[in-house]
């Protein structure tokens, strides 16, 4: 999942960032409301961290902008928003609550709190309400970051684990390389390369175990799909 931290402290991006990206997401940053719109326009993102105070205004601004689809870009008005201020007065909570944001939380926080504060706004937009996820086989603990197929432990990569999840979120549908790219990579990688199907490539190995059947198939010419159940015979 990829998500989009708009904060003009720089210490305290790096940290989020740090943090974030060791629990499997993908992290852009955006310093001033300006930087933000532009992010939010040009890619798709699964989740905002929105500081209030920012050097060109206030982010109850791009908080409305976004509820009111002003952006018109690739990330929508469903786009889950969490605001993290040091605006700690109950008429700022309600007020950012009421223009929109999905949850409040306010500095100095403890970090396991964000993740699970994220985890919890990224559950809800997959539909899902719990923090382990089923898909036949498969098994998805987001809380613990442990996965499993059929009592057999997992060991994934922090974006193995995040494709995984991002497809376990999609079961059945066809997943294309542009999408994988988008929601679990940055703005830093490069589309060009292979990195979604060599990704992809060792996920499949890990899930098929000792002949196994991977669960992950490719669709020619559209991208990857995840099956709900192995192949018979397989």
């Amino acid at each position: 999942m990829r998500v989009l931290v708009v904060e003009d402290e720089e210490d305290l991006v790096e940290a989020l960032r740090y943090g974030l990206v060791r629990a499997g997401y993908a992290v852009d940053a955006a310093y001033d409301l300006n930087e933000a719109s532009q992010k939010l326009y040009a890619a798709s993102y699964d989740l905002m961290i929105l500081d209030l105070n920012l050097p060109d205004g206030d982010g109850f601004e791009l908080c409305r902008a976004v509820r009111a689809g002003e952006l018109d870009g690739e990330s929508g008005p469903d786009l889950r928003i969490l605001m993290l201020t040091a605006r700690d007065r109950l008429a700022d909570r309600v007020r950012g609550l009421d223009e929109g944001a999905d949850d409040y939380l306010v500095k100095p926080f403890a970090f396991p709190e964000l993740l699970a504060r994220v985890r919890a706004l990224l559950r809800r937009d997959s539909g899902g309400g719990s923090a382990v996820w089923t898909v036949g086989e498969l098994r998805l603990d987001t809380g613990r970051r442990e996965a499993s197929r059929a009592g057999r432990r997992l060991s994934l990569s922090p974006k193995e684990f995040a494709v995984l999840r991002y497809l376990m979120s999609r079961p059945g549908q066809v997943v294309s390389p542009e999408d994988l790219l988008e929601h679990v990579w940055d703005e830093n990688a490069d589309p060009f390369t292979n990195t979604v199907r060599v990704t992809v490539g060792t996920l499949r190995r890990k899930l098929a175990g000792d002949g196994d059947d991977p669960l992950i198939e490719t669709v020619v010419r559209h991208g990857y799909r995840l099956r709900e159940a192995a192949r018979e015979g397989a």
